[in-house]
């Protein structure tokens, strides 16, 4: 196989992968979102579990912070499913996690950070949402959901004036 052969390929390949650029997205908002619906949903259920682990977090207002906490995982866990307000919800929902990081799971996380113990940083759920929640603010929601649908009527409505 020539150079010019190899060439070829190397483009066909590229162009049929640039037509699949949607699918990263898609799934990291999809696989997110649900992770936080269900947290919120599980803390909704059962908000006096909720509370009580705050407090023992040393969480101020723990009865205001698992009510707000409890209610932006959720909806916000739906927003991303749908993918509206993906680079609004994302960075808020970022900060939750940054609050885990902190409290909750600090020990675990210290412990990965420093190789302190067989955990790696994969294996701390909070960093591992962190990240791909700023992947999400970053590329925003992607080509399949309501934030494109949304992006694409408005730029519709705002070209060139007809007469």
């Amino acid at each position: 196989m020539g150079g010019a052969a190899i060439r070829r390929a190397s483009s066909l390949a590229l162009k049929l992968l640039g037509y699949l650029d949607w699918v990263p997205g898609l799934l990291t908002r999809l696989v997110v979102g649900f992770a936080f619906y269900d947290s919120g949903s599980g803390k909704l259920n059962n908000p006096e579990n909720t509370v009580n682990f705050f407090t023992d977090l040393g969480i101020p207002f723990p009865e205001l912070n698992a009510a707000f906490v409890s209610r932006l995982e959720y909806y916000g866990g739906i927003l991303l499913l749908l993918g509206v307000a993906t680079r609004i919800v994302a960075p808020l929902l970022s900060s939750t996690m940054i609050v885990a990081l902190l409290t909750a799971d600090r020990g675990t996380f210290m412990d990965a950070l420093l190789r302190r113990s067989e955990v790696g940083l994969s294996d701390v759920a909070p960093f591992v949402l962190g990240v791909l929640l700023s992947w999400l603010v970053i590329r925003g929601a992607g080509a399949l959901s309501v934030d494109a649908l949304l992006k694409r009527a408005v730029d519709k409505g705002s070209g060139p004036a007809k007469e």
